[in-house]
């Protein structure tokens, strides 16, 4: 039979994170799948272990960071679909079957977000899709509640690149991972382009991935991680919001730009995050920028309309978040 789907794992030093991950892919239901590991550079064992086992593998001499990565995998890529997946994650058994049912109802599907729950705490969600909102704002859906919930399909804004699975054609029509992101936000920006073609991205709840989180930045927040997030926001709104956009959004974005800086100022990143707006506003210009084309006006009204009302879903989130610590109390 035909393969379908080709499961790219990048990895950088996460030899430890290796045995558990293969495990689970070992134990799909669809095994009808190409694995190929894209190595960045590691120094860690895992160029030696991925060899051992005669694991298919491009060897990189340097860390191209995740969007180098995987472009190269998709590139190495002979499938109509392709599986980005994060080494630090394990997939339930009809994880790789659920992903390749859910982007055959559509060819406007770009990509599908799995059910990404914390593998440390398996009764809290971690993603159920990437939202970005008005502010300028990305977030993971569900992250931090319950996973009684977010067990419907339904449209997001874009998905999260760490457990989803994509059209590979598509990266041909409107570019790949922008390597000037590194890492972060990369698979919004993709997303997001995805979206001003007119494509889909989609949630799927019975793809579950278990995920440790932060397995290569090591922290939920650090000096590198702040400034590139920081940075990229900036790629972001420049190249995907064509300048009347940029100028409707531009009070809001500066606000959500106000309270992220007295956020990271409390927890002691305030320069990181200065450092890395400094950056993005010096170098945008030597980025891609989605060319406007009045055959998208339609889609950026309806972009325009999932900012709005990702603002609002952020805030309903964060305020269920914070009355389950009020009330654990």
């Amino acid at each position: 039979m035909e393969k379908k789907v080709t499961v790219i794992i990048p990895n950088y030093n996460g030899l430890k994170f290796m045995e558990p991950c293969f495990k689970a892919l070992e134990a799909q239901s669809d095994k009808n799948f190409e694995l190929l590991v894209v190595d960045n550079g590691s120094t860690d064992g895992s160029v030696e272990w991925l060899k051992d086992r005669n694991i298919p593998s491009v060897f990189l001499e340097k860390n191209t960071g995740f969007s180098g990565a995987v472009n190269v995998g998709i590139r190495h890529a002979k499938t109509p679909y392709v599986i980005l997946l994060n080494n630090d994650t394990e997939p339930e058994p009809d994880y790789v079957e659920e992903l390749v049912l859910a982007m055959d109802r559509s060819p406007k599907i770009f990509s599908v977000s799995s059910r990404m729950i914390q593998l440390y705490h398996k009764e809290l969600m971690d993603d159920a899709g990437d939202m970005y909102s008005i502010l300028g704002w990305a977030y993971q859906r569900g992250v931090g509640q319950s996973i009684r919930g977010y067990q419907k399909p339904r449209t997001v804004f874009a998905a999260c690149a760490g457990a989803a699975i994509y059209r590979r054609d598509v990266f041909e029509e409107i570019g790949g991972f922008d390597e000037a992101h590194f890492a972060y936000l990369e698979d919004i920006d993709v997303g997001y382009r995805a979206k001003i073609y007119g494509y889909e991205n989609v949630y799927c709840p019975a793809a579950v991935v278990y995920h440790v989180g932060s397995g290569t930045s090591g922290s939920k927040y650090n000096s590198f991680k702040v400034r590139l997030a920081a940075r990229n926001n900036v790629y972001l709104n420049y190249k995907n919001m064509p300048v009347l956009q940029l100028l409707v959004n531009l009070l809001p974005i500066l606000a959500g730009t106000f309270v992220k800086y007295l956020f990271f100022k409390k927890i002691g990143f305030a320069s990181d995050y200065m450092e890395g707006l400094s950056e993005g506003l010096r170098t945008a210009k030597n980025t891609r920028k989605v060319p406007f084309r009045m055959s998208h006006l339609g889609n950026y009204f309806r972009i325009e309309g999932e900012l709005i009302f990702g603002t609002f879903l952020y805030i309903w989130e964060f305020l269920r978040r914070k009355l389950k610590i009020f009330r654990s109390y």
